[in-house]
């Protein structure tokens, strides 16, 4: 699948486009810490910059509008590239999988996400976790189906994001249901949250099922037409930790950890989640490999 190359330099101020929830707020101004550059790789000295790849708009996260993706995840990487004094770059690409295939290759230095880590990724990527997660579901305003959980899902048409563990998570469930002599669900996966949402609204899907904090966003523009429900529950997973992305082993990953605890002790992480209505997701330091086990 093509690339589309963002050439959106994070020094630059980010431009939220569309972000209802963001408020305008002065954002600290972090400070370079001269020991965390020296420490990164001397490719990454030599050149300058980093390349963070993604897989689409994942707001409140990612917005990704023509070149220029804004968001918390903008505003964090804006934020590490004053740390580490280097420049940091965006691409896109299409998936999960391809996204992790490209970090592996060594195309992109990581991915600052935020993605779920769990054992099973951990076993070919380290993650640098620096959000807690919850998955839910958002319907249509009233929930004309009933969905409130995994067992309310069975015959329903569930959207999904192509490749991530929520696909796993409802395709287990299709065999439960299945199993239990109920009607499967139907599972439609595409491989970005806005074209997952917009089959909810357009009533071809009759719920999306991924995290809760880009559902939240989205029923938040969607004008009273969608609802959160399933909030509170497991929804089939243990405690999901996201965060960075880098090959298995890579010096990057300890240093993106220092870099973070930098931007926690200075209020910038605080001040960036707290804009994008990101409260109930932070947690009190990053972590590496911070994960549990990939629902089965």
């Amino acid at each position: 699948m093509l690339l589309k190359k963002m050439t959106y330099l994070v020094l630059a101020s980010a431009v939220a486009t569309g972000a209802a929830l963001a408020e305008d707020a002065a954002l600290p101004k972090p400070a370079l810490n001269a020991a965390l550059h020296d420490k990164l790789p001397d490719a990454i000295k030599t050149s300058g910059k980093m390349i963070s790849v993604n897989n689409g708009s994942f707001p409140p996260y990612e917005i990704v509008t023509g070149t220029v993706m804004s968001g918390a995840s903008a505003d964090l990487t804006e934020a590490l590239s004053a740390v580490l004094g280097v420049k940091i770059e965006h691409e896109t690409v299409g998936g999960l999988p391809a996204l992790l295939a490209g970090v592996n290759s060594g195309r992109y230095q990581f991915a600052f996400g935020p993605v779920g880590d769990y054992k099973d990724r951990e076993a070919s990527n380290d993650f640098v976790d620096w959000v807690q997660e919850f998955v839910v579901f958002a319907t249509l305003k009233g929930n004309p189906k009933g969905i409130s959980s995994l067992d309310t899902a069975c015959g329903q048409r569930i959207s999904v994001m192509a490749g991530g563990s929520a696909e796993r998570v409802i395709k287990t469930q299709s065999d439960k249901c299945k199993a239990d002599g109920k009607d499967a669900v139907e599972v439609q996966s595409y491989t970005d949250q806005p074209s997952s949402i917009l089959a909810v609204r357009s009533k071809r899907a009759d719920a999306f099922f991924s995290s809760q904090a880009p559902l939240t966003y989205f029923v938040s523009q969607a004008n009273g037409q969608l609802e959160l429900t399933g909030v509170g529950q497991k929804n089939g997973f243990e405690d999901i930790f996201q965060g960075a992305v880098v090959p298995k082993g890579s010096p990057l990953g300890p240093i993106l950890i220092d870099a973070i605890k930098v931007l926690m002790a200075d209020g910038s992480y605080a001040a960036i989640m707290k804009k994008w209505g990101l409260e109930n997701n932070m947690i009190k330091e990053p972590g590496l490999n911070l994960g549990g086990q990939l629902p089965k």
